[in-house]
């Protein structure tokens, strides 16, 4: 079935870190590692979430509704994109670990990767960082279009023992290779499960359990 997403909210600052109360897959990555492209594919549409050819485009957190499915796509500020102003950057760190630390909805993060890249220390240090604060860690592997099949298949294995045994999905927006393994990924942490569902749908229209037979009565002999 046919995904749509839709822009339904943009948090610049603290003041407006108030969150909705459904499940969340946070997007984080460095800048330009094709965060916007990715979106789009997974949209269908070309101009969703702004694209630029300049990194640390995106100066706020967006929070795109997915449907059907109920559940948001949370796209964070690039890191490592050393023009942006030291002060800039911790106010940016610090919302974005507040999101990260304070969300009770937040059923895991997207690392997004590039595929032409040796893995680098930022990526890194997210990494570890969510996993030391027990956050699910979903890699992406962006860009895979630029990248031979031997370098794909190389920079998989690389980053699937980084990731605790858990592989990346190689992804393109340009070709739309991943695109599928993607949504079936995020379905598996957000949306919610069939039998999940039929269970709850049995506890809440369970009957009523039949009164206790009352005791035997004396009779006379």
């Amino acid at each position: 079935m046919k995904k749509t997403l839709l822009l339904e909210k943009t948090i610049y600052g603290q003041a407006d870190l108030i969150l909705p109360d459904a499940p969340q897959l946070a997007l984080a990555g460095r800048s330009n590692v094709g965060k916007s492209s990715m979106i789009n594919k997974l949209a269908g549409r070309k101009q969703l979430a702004k694209t630029s050819g300049t990194p640390g485009k995106t100066q706020s957190i967006n929070l795109y509704r997915v449907a059907p499915g109920d559940y948001f796509l949370v796209d964070l500020p690039g890191y490592g994109y050393a023009r942006c102003s030291k002060e800039e950057r911790a106010k940016w760190g610090k919302l974005i670990e507040r999101y990260l630390s304070g969300n009770p909805n937040l059923r895991g993060v997207a690392a997004l990767l590039d595929c032409r890249l040796p893995p680098q220390a930022s990526d890194l240090d997210n990494i570890a960082w969510l996993r030391a604060s027990n956050i699910t860690v979903l890699g992406v592997l962006t860009k895979a279009d630029k990248c031979t099949k031997r370098e794909q298949q190389s920079q998989k294995a690389r980053w699937t023992s980084i990731l605790g045994g858990q592989p990346p999905v190689l992804f393109s927006s340009v070709t739309g290779a991943g695109f599928e393994e993607l949504w079936q990924r995020i379905d598996a942490l957000l949306a919610p499960q069939p039998e999940a569902e039929a269970a709850g749908q049995d506890e809440t229209e369970a009957p009523d359990a039949p009164e206790a037979p009352s005791g035997p009565t004396n009779q006379d002999s």
